[in-house]
């Protein structure tokens, strides 16, 4: 169906006037609802049930009302159901996903009603049933704490209170894990057992931690410190032989000290799969120094053989041509003379990319110092020597285009930022995938820090960009070359392209 229409062009446009003037209305449609027949139909009803942990529940506030609003927070329906529970019997018989079958949600007074019409429920006067049904909003399990109190409300009946569902036995738990565990609402850890049970069969102390590691972090354990226990000295031995061979002394045994360096290993792995510390996953917490993050980020990026990267940039130096060695010059040279740059290399894939950027790496890193190689996406950065995504390496937020001025998660003279300044070069690919907001974070983040009195320099951070055919850099107009306009940077142009 079209429709046509004379009028001034200069006058606004009205959108809902043309989609009315253009909606078709089939004689079946007209008829039905000139007599009022219902439209759509929703049976039964479904209630939300909100699950938080004390005081943890949305506020909305503002300037005004923001004091009263923290003090006396406003009531959820999971408060207003430890309150039923409180001052009704027959609340008490019930779980948190029964009420709405017997009650209803009055949302201006913020409390649980008891329904006026429906079924009379037998053996009790004024109370009636419908077909309504309660849901609770789903819990991510690495959300712990509140996955679990979701766990004891579709299992405890009539909670007055949270210190209530933390208490069993008359005790009170630290944990609602404590509280499913004594109430045996988790499955045990027999399967875990006997996966960590064979790999102390066959497996390296290394392969069992990082076996371990996967089971915390993805598998949720019901009891981890048990398997720890049970396990430690496994994950262990090669600590133990270590210190052993150091000190030459085959009598030395286990002690809280190899543990300790256990558990670090441990949690330096589930940061890196899961952002997680030990605390968070059930574990105890390790006692580790408090620049040990300084320390493992610069023994991760100097722990090279010098002499094996020194052969190998040796042997495959001469092997490159012309255009490839002017590149590896001019890079060399702004790095020696400590000019920096930001530099771009437009090359088609196959002709040679990888291999000159090894040879980079190698040549930076047999002279002790550090080259950190980071691109956009997990698949590339595993194709790069010891690469690493920009949002972990740089700490990036994820979500860059919800963010009008996005920074990165980098405080001043913490830890990360000491590392930072002793970085010589940094590399990344498929920087096709970066938006304009990732170039900006990246370059402000690579030029610039503060010292302790406020003051901004420039530290020794060289960006080295690639590109490939799928992003090519063949005139100014490139959005790109725009782009270092905007920011004022010095753009070094394409230096190597085949």
């Amino acid at each position: 169906m079209a429709v046509f229409g004379v009028g001034n062009v200069a006058a606004p446009l009205d959108e809902i006037n043309q989609y009315q003037l253009g909606r078709y209305i089939s004689t079946n449609e007209a008829v039905w609802r000139i007599l009022s027949f219902p439209i759509h139909e929703r049976h039964p009803t479904v209630i939300h049930l909100a699950v938080h942990l004390e005081n943890g529940q949305r506020v909305y506030f503002t300037a005004d009302n923001v004091r009263a609003r923290s003090l006396v927070p406003p009531a959820t329906t999971l408060t207003a159901f430890y309150s039923l529970c409180q001052d009704d019997l027959f609340a008490k018989t019930l779980l948190y996903s029964e009420v709405p079958k017997f009650y209803t949600w009055n949302a201006s007074t913020k409390k649980f009603q008891r329904r006026k019409q429906g079924k009379a429920v037998e053996g009790h006067t004024n109370l009636y049933s419908s077909d309504a049904l309660g849901r609770l909003y789903t819990v991510h399990p690495n959300n712990t704490e509140c996955f679990y109190l979701r766990l004891l409300l579709i299992n405890i009946r009539g909670p007055i209170s949270f210190q209530d569902l933390r208490t069993v036995n008359g005790q009170l738990c630290a944990t609602y894990r404590q509280v499913c565990q004594e109430l045996n609402l988790l499955e045990n850890d027999a399967h875990w057992d006997t996966a960590l049970a064979d790999a102390s069969n066959t497996a390296r102390p290394q392969q069992i931690r990082m076996l371990f590691v996967i089971i915390l972090a993805t598998c949720f354990p019901s009891n981890p410190k048990d398997l720890w226990g049970k396990y430690k000295d496994y994950m262990s031995e090669d600590i133990l032989h270590r210190l052993r061979a150091a000190n030459q002394n085959p009598d030395i045994q286990f002690t809280p000290n190899v543990y300790n360096e256990a558990l670090i290993l441990i949690e330096d792995i589930c940061l890196t799969i899961a952002n997680k510390a030990l605390l968070q996953l059930g574990m105890p917490a390790s006692n580790r120094p408090a620049n040990n993050l300084f320390d493992r980020d610069l023994q991760r990026e100097t722990h090279y053989d010098s002499d094996e990267l020194g052969t190998f940039v040796r042997t495959n130096l001469p092997q490159l041509i012309l255009e490839q060695r002017i590149a590896y010059d001019r890079i060399m040279r702004a790095i020696t003379e400590q000019s920096g740059g930001l530099f771009f290399i437009d090359v088609p894939g196959g002709t040679g990319k990888t291999f000159l950027l090894s040879l980079i790496l190698a040549t930076i890193r047999s002279q002790n110092n550090i080259a950190l190689a980071i691109a956009s996406s997990g698949i590339a950065a595993t194709l790069l020597d010891d690469g690493r995504t920009t949002h972990s390496a740089l700490k990036l937020p994820l979500n860059l285009q919800n963010t009008e001025a996005p920074t990165c998660n980098i405080s001043k003279n913490s830890e990360w930022e000491k590392y930072s300044k002793r970085v010589k070069l940094s590399y990344g690919t498929n920087v096709q995938c970066l938006t304009r907001k990732h170039w900006k974070r990246l370059i402000v983040h690579c030029e610039i820090s503060e010292e302790t009195d406020g003051s901004s320099v420039a530290h020794s951070f060289y960006c080295l960009v690639i590109f490939d055919k799928h992003c090519p850099l063949y005139h100014d107009q490139h959005p790109l070359m725009n782009f270092m306009h905007v920011l004022n940077h010095q753009f070094y142009g394409v230096i190597y392209r085949n």
